[in-house]
């Protein structure tokens, strides 16, 4: 393992409990390191939905300790919370979510809009975000110009723009044809290599089979965290 890694996600005892006594996440403990590519995946009503949520800071557990970035969460107001969530963790969701009616450069811009950045240098990230994402001829095209796979890129430059330490990406192909899907999951190898630390959670047993590493949950629990010996971990920095 690569002495330089540090965890980026720390889960500890994380349990998260709804009205009724529904346990959706039960103990979990989960390390992810900074350089990780990995799945999380499971069937629908596993928990990985919840764990999603838990981890991107959109909600609190019942119990247990979970510090992203190095921050515990426990600690911190809600105020502090949504900062740590807009510095240091990027969201890449199914249904894109992208502001009808504008570019793809403003839609890109619009998610640095709590980051402190003047509106020039919002800009300025967004081209480069959309550049490095393959999109850089599509800047001023709208949503309703672009294919579902170009649609998911301008999340995609959306989620990296702040460069944030995680990015989280819940089913990103679950809306695209599969050439459109094989191309998006491309570019997130692709961001992957170029240090991006990238959770993908997922149910599709082919998707979590092509990342480095699998954590598999089921009931609420964590069943399995294997590696994939056929793909290369040595290129992430850390190992099996």
């Amino acid at each position: 393992m690569n002495e330089h890694a540090h965890a980026v996600v720390e889960l500890t005892g994380v349990t998260k409990e709804y009205p009724g006594g529904v346990a959706a996440l039960r103990g979990v403990d989960l390390t992810v390191l900074n350089g990780e590519l990995l799945a999380i995946v499971g069937p629908s009503g596993s928990g990985k939905s919840t764990l999603l949520h838990i981890v991107g800071t959109l909600d609190r557990p019942t119990a247990g300790r979970v510090a992203i970035a190095g921050y515990d969460i426990a600690s911190l107001s809600d105020r502090s919370l949504s900062a740590l969530r807009s510095r240091h963790v990027g969201f890449v969701f199914q249904s894109f979510h992208l502001v009808p009616g504008i570019s793809a450069r403003a839609n890109v811009a619009e998610g640095l809009l709590y980051s402190g950045l003047s509106r020039a240098e919002r800009g300025r990230r967004a081209e480069r975000a959309l550049e490095r994402v393959g999109l850089g001829d599509r800047m001023d095209h709208r949503p309703h110009e672009l294919s579902g796979g170009q649609k998911q890129r301008v999340a995609i430059a959306r989620a990296v723009a702040g460069e944030p330490d995680l990015l989280l990406a819940d089913e990103p192909t679950g809306a695209l044809d599969t050439a459109s899907g094989e191309s998006v999951m491309e570019l997130l190898h692709e961001l992957n290599q170029d240090g991006a630390t990238i959770a993908v959670i997922t149910h599709d047993n082919e998707i979590a089979a092509s990342l480095p590493r699998q954590v598999r949950i089921r009931d609420g629990e964590i069943v399995a965290d294997v590696w994939n010996v056929d793909t290369d971990t040595d290129a992430l920095g850390v190992g099996a």
